[in-house]
């Protein structure tokens, strides 16, 4: 793909998951004015809107599990492993704003995002067991917490870094859900 096919690509994705999260019926003419290219650029690519809907939540997803590998939550410390997955989902929440609830009817696509869910919680389970997180919480609790914070975050601290925003949702996260010793060496 040239290099301007690949930018209006990426364009037309990164519109289309904007105003399909402001309006989910968003048609596939909206989108590419909005992009400023030609629709039949856009159906060159995508046979129709579904397409190009499945190719934006395909794309959120790509993100997605490129933050959960960067954040490398399977072997670095469990505290810079948490900042590193919450600013990076912080950042592909404000990039790719649709939600992937409503890609249940793409089995490929639904499959995928259960299985960056489920690394998420085998993480946080790494987390209680190092000691980061209180044990006995109820199961899966902590992990659906965590995803509504990272929504709080992307949309209502604009004016923060992913960074920054990232600290937010992590001193709120620990705060609820730390352990006592996690809690104290916060607060020294």
């Amino acid at each position: 793909m040239r290099a301007d096919a690949a930018r209006n690509l990426e364009l037309v994705l990164t519109t289309g998951a904007r105003m399909l999260a402001d309006e989910p019926a968003t048609s596939v003419a909206a989108i590419a004015a909005e992009a400023g290219v030609d629709r039949r650029t856009v159906y060159r690519r995508f046979a129709g809107r579904d397409e190009l809907l499945a190719a934006v939540y395909e794309a959120r997803l790509d993100a997605i599990e490129a933050a959960i590998e960067a954040a490398r939550l399977r072997v670095a410390p469990v505290p810079v492993a948490l900042h590193r997955y919450v600013e990076g989902i912080i950042g592909v929440n404000r990039k790719w704003p649709v939600e992937l609830s409503k890609m249940r009817a793409v089995p490929e696509i639904w499959e995928r995002r259960l299985r960056a869910v489920d690394e998420v919680e085998r993480f946080l389970q790494r987390a209680t067991e190092d000691g980061l997180l209180r044990p006995g919480l109820p199961d899966r609790w902590p992990g659906r917490v965590l995803g509504q914070l990272l929504r709080l975050a992307s949309r209502e601290l604009p004016d923060l870094s992913d960074a920054h925003a990232a600290d937010v949702v992590v001193d709120t996260f620990l705060r609820g859900f730390g352990a006592e010793q996690a809690g104290a060496s916060r607060t020294s």
